[in-house]
């Protein structure tokens, strides 16, 4: 394992061009449980990078090295280590720098999936990949216009679901409507039917919409399936990360009861 201690090295230069965002396609993971949610799901990373100090008295970092390649491992001196974490105090000690999975568009669509149509906090974001992992749900599409879903912000919501999924980013979602085998549900108020009142298919596309504005009319038309979510009347509406839980959640109830 090689130490740093210079912030001219050049291999901390690249780390902080990575933690500024300005390496395409590639990205820094920070926090034990992420990391290892990495390796369970996608294998060794390009390189680890610990907080020396805190290597040398945690044993759960010690663990985590000790699966990992030497050679592909770094340790940085404190100050160096504080000039990249992006959360508050002194983080939990480690970095893996990855790279973005970008799996292939399937050329049609039949599985139980998440649709995001213009979601603009990557904490909502984050929330909805956690809860489409809990429900066993593997694919998520993502509108242009939405959150990155790899912003740190919604990593660190969805605490490790994002490599247990398939994420496709940057999509025009009524183009991809056609390649739909499966419903497309949405929530709402109008012409739909009362979601516990609803025998919901085993598989279909949730469609969960801007913070604001909901999902667009257009992607609403589409809809093959409208449900409303029953609540009390001094309640308006749901955050999207809720109201999408509700659902996905009353889906893999119904089904996984069965």
């Amino acid at each position: 394992m090689k130490f740093i201690q210079s912030r001219d090295n050049g291999a901390y230069k690249q780390l902080v061009r990575l933690a500024a965002g300005k390496v395409r396609d590639e990205l820094l993971l920070e926090g034990v449980h992420v990391c290892q949610e990495w390796l369970r799901h996608q294998g060794q990373p390009l390189s680890a990078v610990f907080d020396a100090d805190k290597l040398q008295r945690s044993h759960e970092l010690q663990a985590l090295a000790s699966r990992l390649d030497d050679s592909a491992c770094l340790c940085l001196e404190a100050s160096l280590w504080m000039k990249l974490s992006a959360v508050a105090g002194e983080g939990q000690g480690v970095f893996f720098r990855v790279k973005v999975p970008r799996p292939p568009l399937p050329a049609r669509i039949s599985r139980n999936c998440l649709w995001l149509d213009r979601v603009q906090d990557p904490g909502n974001l984050g929330t909805l990949l956690r809860t489409a992992a809990a429900v066993e749900i593997g694919q998520v599409f993502i509108s242009s216009g939405s959150a990155s879903a790899w912003s740190p912000k919604a990593l660190r919501s969805a605490q490790g679901a994002h490599f247990a999924l398939d994420i496709y980013e940057n999509l025009d979602l009524q183009t991809l409507a056609a390649c739909l085998d499966i419903p497309l549900a949405v929530t709402t108020l109008e012409g739909g039917v009362a979601l516990y009142d609803t025998r919901l298919p085993p598989a279909c596309a949730w469609l969960a919409g801007n913070e604001g504005q909901g999902v667009g009319p257009e992607l609403q038309a589409l809809a093959g399936l409208k449900v409303f979510i029953p609540q009390a009347p001094a309640v308006e509406s749901l955050n999207v990360g809720v109201a999408m839980a509700v659902c996905m959640y009353e889906q893999w109830r119904q089904h996984r009861c069965q």
